[in-house]
């Protein structure tokens, strides 16, 4: 503060361009009133030293009673200049010329406060002064100011005047700091002293922000230096452009730019909605909600149309310019009912964005439908609300609504278009995560019913199993697993992982586990079953005329195993699947080293197949490779991990199915997980019986007595009189139309296995005899009497079996 005075409290001019330092103070008014602030320039003035005045309040400084100058509320302004009768220390009244700033907390002072700071009387100028102005004045037609080189104001145009809202002679020996009482106003005399230090001109941009009554204005600043006749630096010459509508265009610029990236991270419909509240908070509103119509959270449609009349939405997401983020009336996830009037629901009828000024009639109408949302209306100060529907694809799916409290302006047009440009993006990307979820859901749906239900009961292994879909942003993939009980009780274990993801991978892996089974039913070794299933992909990728399409539309691996209890051989080929891991029942873990045929879909490529001969009670590990395959890790990496959980032994095979998936997934899969474990049985001689027999008629009666004995020493007298009528047809055909070595084998699993084989490759066909046929009529026996019976073939020759069930509970294998 500082002001006209007498004597030696009367500040006085230094140099030639300089002046002393104008007098400032600092007061709270959070209805106290109290000085925080005194610097030199206020003790010259006044005459109060810091320590008298600091901590005091502002009332000792002024005469009782008041001076009627004063405003009746500082607390509702920003700005405030005229002039002010205080009390000098010796009790003389002096009027002072002030401007007041009402000034943010800096962390330096406690609460809001004002900043008052004195013009400063400077001598009248001469001639030489004179010319020294208009020099400046006439070098700039805009809005400008002329400082000396003490960086004090000592001119100003009418058009700074009016820009500033002050006078020249408030102004006059202030600095550009006191002047405005902003971050930017730095920045600006930073730049005046670069200009007095190199005498070249400084271009600011954007360098002061001006508060207003109405709006807060943006200025560009430019500096220039001024020098006079002799060519000796007198001062600078500031000049300024209004480019407010410049600045707020780029700012607009920038939200929606920040908008197109941070919202649609995901594919989670409940974190594109925050998203959009997070994005908008502070730059664009103080408040955001995002309410959504609960039809569409299950991926459905909602109904067509916008919706007419009181509307239900659940509280999907919202963000506070509040530390904190208070709790709204509607907590998160809960449904509530919007009457017909209220914002949300005449924004959804009519289809269009609503602004609203929160008017006491408008808050009055608020109380009477939600007394509570009223209330916090006015605790906060909502003084301005945005509404927009969020339509996408012409789906109507909710309403998000800004609201205004700290802000002081008031939503206008350009707000209301940026706001629906935002909420438009947002909306596409909410729709987006509808449509995944709801795909997502019938992919899963999809995939479940093509993987087994519940794994088939037989001798030869133990099983176990699991399946895993990916994360939600990654999809439902096309990974699966198979167990297919085959004939002599062996038992082929599959598994099998479709490239992509989603309802067209799910429908891919449904097609290639109903080819393998296909394949396997006609007891195909595992390289050829692989040739068959590659061309099998390849062929509905061809075009319409028949040719073939580029190799490669549809990929896939696999992994195909048969194990035979009975010589416990296991034979294994894969097409670009990872090779299977096998525990021995000493502990020991490999990994199987089979052959790598190329994946599915390539087509014209050969396989290759690997046989092993595996210890009763080891343990066959099939996985896919989202099992080992994880980023930031080597592959290497995983399958050592995957080695070491295999070494911790574990008897159930449940158990270590969900020890595996503990160790290897520390997170959610990004890609589907499929994992098989299966321990091994074998059926020793006493379950299985074999019988050589010569190539001659008569040897039939004789195989026929040798499976009798049998079934009596098993305990199936029961099923001797079926087994003899197979075993003479079977050895009957076997002598008469093949070529030996013939043998007669019985298997006693679950089931009573009996197997003819033969030399040749010549497999029989069932066929319907005519009346007066003399033959013709065996196999058709064997079939009706039979659970099940047919043909595979060898190395060496075939093998033709029939199967037929046992009604009393077979003994343990």
């Amino acid at each position: 503060m500082t002001g006209s005075a007498s004597g030696d409290d009367v500040p006085r001019a230094g140099a030639r361009g300089t002046v002393d330092e104008a007098a400032t103070a600092r007061v709270r008014v959070d209805g106290h009133g109290v000085v925080t602030a005194w610097n030199e320039g206020a003790r010259r003035l006044l005459g109060h030293r810091a320590s008298e005045v600091v901590g005091q309040k502002v009332t000792v400084l002024l005469p009782n009673p008041a001076p009627a100058e004063v405003p009746g509320s500082l607390a509702d302004l920003r700005r405030w200049s005229g002039t002010l009768t205080l009390l000098h220390r010796d009790g003389r009244r002096l009027p002072v010329d002030l401007l007041a700033h009402r000034a943010q907390n800096d962390g330096q002072n406690d609460g809001d406060g004002w900043l008052l700071v004195s013009a400063v009387t400077r001598p009248a100028g001469g001639p030489e002064d004179d010319a020294f102005v208009q020099r400046s004045f006439t070098h700039s037609p805009c809005t400008m100011a002329l400082y000396d080189t003490g960086l004090r104001l000592r001119r100003a145009n009418g058009d700074m005047e009016r820009a500033m809202g002050l006078s020249e002679e408030a102004m006059r020996g202030l600095r550009v700091t006191e002047i405005v009482v902003d971050p930017q106003s730095e920045r600006a005399e930073a730049g005046m002293r670069r200009v007095l230090e190199t005498g070249r001109p400084q271009e600011l941009g954007a360098a002061l922000q001006l508060a207003g009554h109405e709006r807060q204005s943006v200025w560009s600043v430019s500096l220039a230096p001024v020098w006079d006749g002799d060519g000796r630096l007198e001062g600078v010459l500031l000049s300024a452009h209004d480019v407010t509508e410049q600045h707020l265009a780029r700012q607009r610029l920038v939200l929606l730019n920040d908008a197109s990236v941070r919202i649609g991270s995901t594919l989670d419909l409940a974190r594109t909605a925050q998203e959009l509240a997070d994005v908008a908070i502070p730059r664009f509103a103080d408040f955001v909600t995002v309410d959504l119509l609960p039809a569409i959270e299950g991926g459905e449609d909602p109904p067509q149309g916008p919706p007419h009349g009181p509307v239900r939405l659940r509280r999907v997401a919202y963000q506070s310019v509040l530390e904190g983020c208070p709790e709204t009336v509607v907590k998160r996830g809960t449904v509530a009912a919007y009457p017909a009037g209220s914002t949300a629901a005449r924004c959804l009828a009519s289809g269009r964005p609503i602004i609203e000024h929160v008017t006491p009639a408008a808050l009055a109408e608020v109380a009477r439908q939600t007394p509570q949302r009223a209330e916090r209306m006015r605790t906060f100060g909502f003084h301005s609300v945005l509404a927009v529907p969020m339509r996408a694809r012409g789906l109507t799916l909710g309403v998000a609504t800004f609201s205004r409290h700290r802000q002081p302006k008031v939503f206008e047009q350009d707000d209301l278009l940026l706001g629906e440009e935002i909420t438009a993006r947002a909306a596409v990307c909410i729709d987006n995560a509808r449509r995944y979820t709801r795909e997502r859901a019938i992919s899963l749906t999809l995939q479940s019913s093509l993987l087994p239900q519940q794994l088939p009961e037989q001798a030869a292994l133990d099983l176990a199993s699991r399946y895993l879909p990916a994360s939600t942003q990654a999809g439902v993939g096309g990974d699966w697993f198979d167990v297919i009980p085959l004939s002599g009780a062996r038992v082929a274990l599959v598994v099998g992982d479709v490239v992509g993801h989603g309802i067209q991978a799910s429908a891919t892996m449904g097609r290639l586990r109903t080819a393998v089974r296909t394949l396997a039913d006609i007891d195909l070794p595992p390289d050829e079953l692989l040739v068959h299933l590659d061309d099998l992909i390849n062929r509905p990728a061809g075009t319409a005329d028949g040719t073939a399409a580029a190799a490669g539309d549809i990929g896939a691996t696999c992994l195909y195993a048969v194990y035979d209890p009975v010589s416990r051989h296991c034979t294994v080929a894969r097409a670009g699947h990872p090779v299977p891991a096998l525990v021995t029942p000493d502990g020991t873990v490999e990994f199987v080293d089979v052959p790598a045929g190329p994946p599915l879909g390539l087509g014209g490529l050969p396989f290759e197949s690997t046989e092993l001969t595996l210890a009763e009670g080891s343990l066959l590990v099939l996985y896919t490779d989202g099992l080992v395959e994880a980023r930031g890790h080597d592959v290497d990496e995983r399958i050592e991990t995957l080695r070491e959980a295999l070494r911790r032994p574990t008897g159930d095979l449940e158990a270590t199915c969900d020890a595996l998936l503990r160790t290897m997934l520390t997170d959610r899969p990004v890609d589907d997980v499929a994992l098989l474990v299966a321990r091994t049985r074998a059926l020793d001689a006493s379950h299985v019986a074999t019988w050589q027999v010569p190539p001659d008629p008569a040897m039939v009666a004789s195989a026929r007595k040798n499976a009798s004995r049998q079934l009596v020493e098993w305990g199936l007298e029961e099923a001797v009189f079926v087994t003899e009528l197979v075993v003479s047809e079977l050895v009957t055909n076997a002598i008469r139309y093949a070529e030996p070595p013939i043998e007669l084998r019985l298997i006693h699993d679950r089931t009573l296995i009996c197997e003819v084989s033969d030399g040749s490759t010549t497999a029989p066909h069932l066929r319907r005899a005519r009346t007066f046929d003399e033959g013709g009529r065996g196999l058709l026996l064997v079939a009706q009497l039979s659970q099940g019976w047919g043909t595979r073939q060898t190395t060496d020759g075939k093998i033709i079996w029939a199967e037929q069930a046992l009604s009393a509970e077979p003994s343990p294998a």
